[in-house]
């Protein structure tokens, strides 16, 4: 459901936009790109000049290619708008260092470290610490939600958040197979029957 309507009249000043696509390519990897971008409802006074309004004051991409064990393959950042031109947009080629991590192993800690203050840019590290979730959700869509990607692999989203927690009512529900009650460690025997039964099926 949406956000409760607001009580009290306001206007909008500023939008963020933030973009994420996952592309399977051809030669067995996968793009992950990531597009920030932010924007006034006025005209805005920079020191460097000002930016009218609705023209994008940051508009920065990152792209990481992937294996399926989530390494970084390579990766490269471009800066298409900035708010100090020939400041800004000289940091992207920095988030090259990005190559060599692994998306679901350390990377935001990885980031933070490689990032930290004027190593980087504010932005663009954000948008990189987006990437992980991004990468899951591609490989999601390459095979059930009930199932791994291998026979017998627990499904990737299981334990990797509170509704999804292995012991979890949700996961009871929709995860029979996956289900452990964490008082016995084992799965119920009227689960198991249940999950059982739709497997012989």
């Amino acid at each position: 459901m949406p956000l409760p309507l607001s009580l009290i009249p306001r206007h909008r000043i500023h939008q963020r936009t933030i973009a994420l696509e996952g592309w399977q390519r051809d030669d067995g990897y996968w793009d992950i790109e990531a597009r920030l971008t932010d924007r006034k409802d006025h005209d805005f006074h920079l020191a460097s000049g000002i930016r009218p309004q609705g023209e994008a004051i940051h508009d920065m991409w990152i792209r990481v290619t992937i294996d399926r064990q989530f390494n970084v393959i390579d990766a490269s950042a471009s800066s298409d708008a900035v708010p100090y031109p020939g400041g800004c947009d000289t940091i992207a080629p920095a988030y090259s260092q990005i190559k060599g991590l692994n998306l679901t192993r350390g990377f935001r800690r990885a980031t933070a470290e490689l990032f930290d203050s004027v190593r980087g840019c504010s932005h663009m590290t954000e948008l990189a610490n987006m990437l992980p979730t991004a990468a899951i959700q591609t490989f999601a869509s390459l095979v059930r939600d009930t199932e791994g990607h291998a026979p017998d692999q627990k499904p990737f989203q299981l334990d990797q958040c509170h509704a999804l927690e292995i012991s979890s009512e949700t996961v009871q529900r929709y995860y029979p197979r996956w289900f452990r009650n964490h008082k016995t460690g084992n799965t119920p025997a009227s689960v198991q029957r249940s999950t059982n039964n739709k497997e012989d099926a």
